[in-house]
């Protein structure tokens, strides 16, 4: 599938959303070839590990500041008025209130989890084993450019095995997201229920006067902090793709790429930090939007600059033309159907297969940084016509400029977060800054509290957020079919390959629960495009296609 990410300004062509290294930038899934070895483990105990380690980690937060029941208790209530204030009391009961509804909460995302993963299960075996029998001999085409001998694709089917192996992965993939997030909250909680912030705050005053030196100071430590504690689920992300054999990449090269990507975090933080709290202490009630105009261009100027700066700190990329010349000359033709001006020098090749066996083409940045990208696993694994489908989908997000509304529903994305940040932000600092060691809201140690509502904001977003990708995925879908019609004989039959071989490759999930599709899936499911590659013919109906005339 194809997703324009609003924060890397980038667009790929995979098969599910999934969680995926911090590498190129790409939003893509892991995928496994058909020989890898690979022995499940037992659902219900991963089920049950899933649910206990919600349980725990909620009866946790409740256990750290001492929050033993829902209501108030009217003994503890006399006692507490013996020695305390009112307003200390109210604070006091105002903590039970939000971190029990906080306990229920995680609780009730874990038990979403193990009750909807019976969902993820195979469907009714009477359909699918009437097609698997076309589909037997993919897997190994998959690897070859032999697609044209296969028998035409009617669906996206998958061979027993592989169909297996690709519930049980998607499965898994799905629970992590989710686990992923509550982890993620529990972190930020630990972080404020530890005063650690206050503590790395007290250590930047002390050194320097100057703001700027102590943001410096300041924010690679509690970036570090939050990804450090974050690395269990990061660590089983990646143990899980290499399980299934869809990432190939060790452990050490792994590490270096973390290290590298908490690195380039470290200098965007510490300017952006520095600029957050210089408005809040200029603004106090407006930082919010005085905060996003000026996060905007530098945002911009980050996706900008990544293709050309921070993508070739994860990957290698050389031109296409000097990797493929035959492919450049063929994808000039897409270019030239469309009436478009992209140069070979605007396409690229990127060698992935030294780190994973996955599919992918994307297309990054904007402006005079925007180019194609193909990953070499991709020309390895697709003939050239299946690769000029691919290229015609990437292509149509500029044609149709899905960049730049990609970059305007972020902007507007990012507007919505902050003020609800500043909102929730304020409404916690009123009752636990004291607590927390946080002597107000431009206090460097009150980051972590925004940080908490952006998770937990950004986390409710995601089914808006997808469902707008999903939208531009199908019109790029719909584009790639239009601009490679007549161009290449069959063009419908060879989306539905290219589709098809990105399934067997990637384990994309058959059949996705649909609540999964709405909250993770930035992509329409597999199944949908190849049915729509297959039945889309406005031409046959005499009709005129939406995009190319």
């Amino acid at each position: 599938m194809l997703a324009v990410s609003s924060d890397a300004g980038l667009s790929t062509f995979q098969s599910a959303s999934k969680k995926a290294p911090v590498r190129s930038g790409a939003y893509f899934p892991k995928s496994t070839p058909t020989n890898a070895k690979f022995e499940a483990p037992c659902e219900f105990r991963a089920n049950l590990r899933v649910l206990l380690l919600a349980t725990f980690a909620a009866s946790a937060t409740i256990t750290l500041v001492g929050c033993g029941s829902w209501g108030h208790n009217p003994a503890e209530v006399e006692s507490l008025r013996r020695f305390v204030s009112e307003e200390e009391m109210m604070t006091k009961f105002g903590i039970r209130k939000f971190l029990a509804g906080l306990a229920v909460l995680l609780l009730f995302v874990a038990t979403t989890i193990v009750v909807t993963s019976s969902a993820f299960a195979s469907p009714a075996a009477a359909p699918l084993a009437s097609s698997l029998q076309q589909t037997q001999a993919s897997a190994s085409a998959a690897k070859t450019n032999t697609s044209q001998a296969k028998a035409d694709v009617k669906a996206y089917t998958l061979p027993p095995d592989l169909y297996e192996k690709a519930v049980k992965y998607s499965r898994a993939q799905y629970i992590l997201y989710f686990v992923d997030f509550v982890w993620g909250v529990i972190v930020l909680l630990l972080v404020l229920a530890w005063r650690l912030a206050p503590k790395y705050r007290d250590w930047a005053e002390r050194a320097t006067k100057v703001r700027f030196l102590q943001a410096v100071i300041f924010t690679p430590i509690l970036l570090l902090t939050i990804a450090v504690l974050g690395l269990p689920t990061d660590m089983y992300g990646q143990w899980l793709s290499r399980s299934y054999g869809i990432s190939v990449q060790g452990w050490a090269s792994w590490a270096w790429d973390w290290t590298k990507g908490e690195i380039v975090s470290f200098v965007i933080g510490i300017i952006l930090v520095w600029i957050l709290y210089a408005v809040i202490r200029h603004s106090p009630r407006r930082w919010w939007f005085y905060f996003w105009l000026a996060a905007l261009p530098i945002l911009f100027f980050v996706i900008f600059l990544t293709p050309l700066v921070i993508a070739p700190l994860f990957n290698k990329f050389e031109p296409l033309e000097t990797k493929d010349p035959a492919l450049v000359v063929a994808l000039e033709k897409v270019v030239h159907r469309a009436g478009m001006d992209i140069p070979p020098q605007r396409m690229f090749w990127m060698n992935e297969s030294e780190k994973g066996n996955d599919l992918n083409a994307y297309v990054a940045g904007f402006g005079a940084s925007k180019r194609v990208v193909v990953w070499d696993t991709t020309i390895a694994k697709m003939t050239v016509p299946e690769t000029m489908f691919v290229f015609g989908h990437e292509m149509g997000h500029y044609v149709l400029g899905h960049v730049y509304k990609g970059l305007i529903f972020g902007a507007i994305l990012l507007f919505i977060l902050l003020y609800f940040g500043f909102r929730g932000m304020l409404w916690a600092l009123s009752r636990w800054s004291g607590r927390w060691g946080i002597r107000g809201t431009d206090d460097w140690a009150s980051l972590p509290v925004l940080l908490l509502w952006f998770a937990i904001l950004g986390f409710l977003a995601s089914p808006a957020a997808n469902t707008f990708s999903r939208h531009v995925e199908h019109q790029a879908d719909q584009y790639g079919l239009e601009v490679t019609h007549g161009l290449i004989p069959d063009s419908s039959q060879v989306a539905a390959r290219a589709f098809q071989i990105l399934g067997e490759v990637d384990l994309s999930d058959p059949h996705p629960n649909s609540f999964i599709k709405l909250w993770l899936y930035n992509h329409p499911p597999l199944a949908e495009r190849v049915n729509y590659a297959l039945t889309y013919d406005p031409w046959g109906q005499g009709k005129q296609p939406k995009f190319v005339r």
